[in-house]
């Protein structure tokens, strides 16, 4: 169930990679009691994961990406009608194969259009949904920590240039994703999750995924695994702050 107007996003990773454990999936009934698992406890989207980008995950190349992700987009198509599906992807090549064989969704794009120049165009013309992500560098250097001045002008100023990026390309319907974790210091992705209201500026849809994030547990001497009553904590003072969908493991 949705807290107020804040959605919830659950998180499918259909691969053995994710930080995660109880997030992955590698069968098509796995990725059914999941599914059913996040809906019965509240999701209102349910986001797909074919590829990792946890810190030194390996890229994979489309077509191992597509071997993942056909099957489960199949097995969607045929049995969660009515349910809104995310695919987390960088490749526009993977976004026309889902869309033939599953119909809309929303694109979750952690490079924003950057990592492949067909990405933007493709959701454009699709009339996609398409959730832009803060960050810097690319699949491999995404995770190290970046020099900011002020991360969250640095980050207002990211969005203000994808906005031009978007328009040109025709995307019109877009989310705003800080990136938490991404490109930044644990201090730096607390400023940031401090300062989440500012961003509401934007008059954007405002994702946010602190689900299990390093900056959360690790000050705190704990694990992904043991931080589950803050980061709830954490989602709850997000959404209170505006976030209008809550990317979480649940």
């Amino acid at each position: 169930m949705s807290t107020g107007q804040t959605k919830i996003m659950g998180i499918i990773n259909l691969n053995e990679d994710s930080f995660y454990a109880p997030s992955r999936v590698s069968t098509v009934d796995a990725f059914r009691r999941r599914a059913d698992a996040l809906l019965d406890a509240g999701a209102d989207i349910l986001d797909l994961g074919p590829m990792s980008s946890r810190p030194g995950a390996e890229l994979v190349d489309a077509d191992t990406e597509w071997k993942r992700l056909e099957p489960v987009v199949e097995e969607a198509a045929r049995h969660y009608a009515g349910v809104t599906f995310s695919i987390d992807t960088f490749r526009a090549s993977i976004v026309v194969m889902a869309y033939q064989a599953m119909g809309r969704f929303w694109i979750n794009d952690i490079s924003s259009g950057e990592w492949d120049p067909a990405m933007l165009p493709v959701a454009g013309r699709l009339g996609l949904r398409y959730v832009a992500m803060h960050h810097q560098g690319d699949f491999e250097t995404m995770h190290q920590p970046y020099a900011y001045v002020d991360i969250v002008d640095s980050v207002k100023q990211y969005f203000r240039d994808f906005a031009v990026r978007a328009k040109e390309a025709g995307v019109s319907d877009w989310v705003l994703d800080p990136g938490f974790g991404f490109s930044k210091s644990n201090e730096e992705n607390q400023t940031l999750f401090d300062r989440l209201d500012e961003l509401k500026s934007f008059r954007r849809p405002l994702l946010v995924g602190v689900s299990r994030k390093r900056f959360i547990w690790q000050p705190r001497g704990l694990t992904p695994d043991t931080c589950g009553d803050i980061v709830r904590e954490y989602e709850s003072r997000a959404a209170a702050m505006g976030a209008d969908i809550i990317r979480t493991h649940l």
